[in-house]
C-alpha cells in the first residue's frame, strides 16, 4: 500500500499571520507552496524572499509547485531558498528531462504537474518516466 501524504497549502494561510498558519499545520508531511509568475498563469503569488524567510522558522519539507515560464532559469535559487522538492509544469520547459536531472543535480527532489489539457501523448515521450522516480 502507499503512503498518503498531507501538503496543505500555503495559499490558504493568512499572509498577515503567515508564521502561526505554517506552525499550526507543521504536522503535515509537508508545506505546498505555489510560485506563481503572472505569465504561465494569470495569478501572482511569492516567490524566492518568502521562501528563504519562512525556511529560517520551520524544519517542514517544503514542496515548491512553479507555476512559472522559463523554470530552468530559477531551479537554483529556488533550491538555496530551501525548497526540498521542486515541482515543475511540462509545458514550461522545453527539455523535461534535463531540468529534472538538473533538480536532482542539486540534491532535490523533482516533480512534474500537467497543465488538464495537454494531451498524455504528447507528455510521455518527452520524458523517461525512470527520470522521476529515481531518488536524488
Amino acid at each position: 500500500m502507499k503512503d498518503i501524504g498531507i501538503a496543505p497549502s500555503i495559499l490558504a494561510a493568512d499572509f498577515g499571520y503567515l508564521m502561526r498558519d505554517i506552525k499550526a499545520v507543521e504536522n503535515a508531511d509537508y508545506l505546498h507552496i505555489d510560485v506563481m509568475d503572472g505569465h504561465y498563469v494569470n495569478n501572482i503569488s511569492f516567490g524566492i524572499p518568502v521562501i528563504q524567510s519562512i525556511r529560517k522558522y520551520t524544519d517542514m519539507k517544503f514542496f515548491t509547485h512553479l507555476m512559472i515560464t522559463n523554470p530552468e532559469h530559477y531551479v537554483k535559487a529556488f533550491a538555496d531558498a530551501g525548497s526540498d522538492n521542486i515541482t515543475f509544469h511540462v509545458e514550461c520547459s522545453e527539455d523535461p528531462d534535463a531540468l529534472i536531472d538538473q533538480i536532482k543535480a542539486l540534491g532535490k527532489s523533482a516533480g512534474i504537474s500537467v497543465h488538464p489539457d495537454t494531451p498524455m501523448d504528447i507528455l510521455i515521450p518527452q520524458m523517461s518516466v525512470s527520470a522521476l522516480s529515481a531518488k536524488p
